[in-house]
């Protein structure tokens, strides 16, 4: 990569970007930075223990506070100079106009507002739709997005809206990690039959998740479950623990892992189940499919952006979810054989139900 210093400096701002697959990116971005190159960044004070940071870089770290927030803000226009790049890795525009060229690494759907906010809490609803204002509200000052999938990019042209090209380029990058376990390996450490690792925001769709391991044990089914969610997720572990112990699933929350912890559960899983409705990347599917991890995922374009699932299912649909696990664990449901008219008939003349 060319960093020449006669082509300006780059700006990294990533506040709030401290979990998550976000948070995965950013640290293997800070990990390829060139030694050439000093880093002047903005970070999120709550990421500053685990991001590895090249020698002499110049941090500013910023808190979760608004106060803390709108200084970085005015830092940044002040920093900014003709010739810099500004990358805003935190997926909105910079509040503030920029003398410097202005590029968005938009990952994140719900800022486009193309994924429903009824299911959020109703805090995280109002967070998102100040968010959602800003995006709309100060992208005149962006020069570019950067996304990860083609089905992003159509994503954000369509919330550009028609009649102009929105000035988005698609190239993804992933985090280096291990490949694939040997199968031996792979077999004597399976305590899981199926993983999924995502927080709990609503998209993520844990509770049709759930439904449908509740589905399963109805019909005399209880495969073994590791959820990822953190202690920020109050009411969907609450709520998952009354389904838990109602009809005793084996679903248990690991709680939220470091990158390696995650990548050991991949080993230790028979599959990753990807019931989320909407990702712009999402990273556990490559990380599987690097990995050899057979996946189960949501028949949506951005699952088949970066994989080929084992098998899909309506994300909608609790049933669905249910049949394609059935089929993965070769326990297919068999079709209703349909009866004749004269069954029918007969059936109902019995007056059988």
């Amino acid at each position: 990569m060319n960093f020449d210093s006669a082509r300006g400096r780059l700006l990294l701002y990533a506040p709030n970007v401290h979990t998550g697959g976000g948070f995965v990116l950013l640290k293997s971005l800070l990990q390829a930075w060139p030694a050439e190159r000093r880093l002047v960044a903005w970070l999120d004070e709550r990421a500053r223990a685990q991001l590895p940071l090249p020698e002499g870089a110049q941090v500013h770290w910023v808190r979760a506070a608004p106060a803390s927030r709108l200084g970085a803000e005015f830092a940044l226009a002040r920093a900014g100079q003709p010739g810099d790049r500004v990358l805003c890795f935190h997926g909105l525009p910079p509040l503030l106009r920029n003398r410097a060229s202005v590029q968005v690494f938009q990952q994140n759907r719900n800022y486009l507002g193309q994924v429903p906010l009824s299911a959020f809490a109703w805090r995280t609803r109002q967070r998102l739709r100040f968010e959602q204002a800003v995006s709309r509200w100060r992208r005149h000052l962006v020069d570019a997005y950067w996304v990860q999938t083609e089905s992003m990019a159509r994503a954000l042209q369509d919330w550009w809206g028609e009649g102009q090209a929105a000035p988005v380029r698609v190239l993804p990058f992933v985090p280096t990690f291990a490949p694939a376990l040997p199968e031996p390996a792979r077999g004597a450490l399976q305590p899981w039959d199926f993983v999924y690792v995502a927080d709990g925001e609503a998209h993520k769709n844990h509770r049709r998740l759930v439904e449908a391991w509740v589905l399963l044990a109805q019909q005399g089914f209880k495969p073994s479950l590791a959820l990822t969610l953190s202690a920020r997720d109050g009411a969907l572990n609450a709520w998952l623990d009354q389904q838990v112990a109602t009809h005793g699933l084996a679903i248990r929350n690991l709680g939220q892992m470091d990158h390696q912890a995650v990548l050991t559960l991949y080993g230790q899983a028979r599959a990753l189940v990807f019931p989320s409705l909407g990702e712009s990347f999402g990273l556990p599917l490559i990380e599987a499919k690097v990995m050899g991890l057979p996946i189960l995922a949501a028949e949506l374009d951005f699952v088949r952006d970066v994989c080929e699932p084992a098998q899909t299912f309506d994300p909608h649909s609790a049933v669905s979810i249910a049949r394609a696990l059935r089929r993965f664990l070769q326990q297919a449901e068999a079709p209703r054989t349909p009866a004749t008219a004269s069954e029918f008939l007969a059936r109902l003349m019995d007056g059988a139900a």
